[in-house]
């Protein structure tokens, strides 16, 4: 499995967001679009949604849902990520954009 690192989620059987610490650079507004739409996903479809940057820096979006949750609507899951991917494509481009200079230190002339 390829190393990821969680950016943030939200998870319908809690009832939280969360927002991992080590990306706090991000700006406050987007931190507040990634929370609504994490939170607008899971009260739609249930389950839990997690952001993740992937080892290259891409934005995957990924959800999951226990095998007892039987409200969880894994096809409209798929739907709404794909919608998410388009209509927050430039959010998502920002955020690997930003992965890719502070993370894994990339500068403009290595791409």
């Amino acid at each position: 499995m390829e190393n990821k690192n969680v950016l943030c989620g939200a998870s319908a059987y809690e009832q939280k967001f969360y927002f991992n610490k080590m990306y706090d650079k991000i700006p406050e507004k987007v931190k507040e679009e990634l929370q609504v739409m994490c939170v607008l996903f899971t009260e739609d479809v249930g389950g839990v949604l997690k952001v993740i940057f992937a080892e290259d820096g891409r934005v995957q979006l990924e959800t999951e849902a226990y095998d007892s949750d039987y409200n969880y609507d894994d096809i409209g899951a798929k739907l709404l990520i794909g919608r998410l991917q388009e209509e927050k494509e430039e959010l998502f481009t920002s955020l690997e954009l930003f992965y890719r200079i502070f993370v894994l230190g990339e500068t403009f002339d290595d791409k």
